[in-house]
């Protein structure tokens, strides 16, 4: 993920679960604020190119469903208190 920054988004979901994804696909907070706002209003999934979910080492891509996500927050790195949230 050498192109773009490196951003942790965590999605807070209707069951009360939190996911993280580590994606390197935006280049920066507000970019991916964007883009996630869209896909949400659109009603359509969030198509991730370079993304890792949880703990993987692998670089994926990923298609996240936002239909049951309460909350977004996205951030640099993964103890930062501040980030972005939708």
């Amino acid at each position: 993920m050498p192109d773009n920054v490196v951003l942790i988004m965590r999605f807070h979901l209707v069951s009360g679960e939190d996911v993280s994804l580590v994606s390197g696909d935006f280049d920066g907070e507000p970019e991916a604020l964007e883009a996630i706002a869209r896909a949400m209003d659109e009603r359509r999934g969030l198509v991730l190119t370079r993304a890792r979910y949880g703990g993987e080492g692998d670089v994926n891509g990923v298609v996240f469903n936002l239909t049951n996500v309460v909350s977004v927050r996205v951030l640099k790195t993964a103890g930062a208190e501040a980030g972005q949230y939708l």
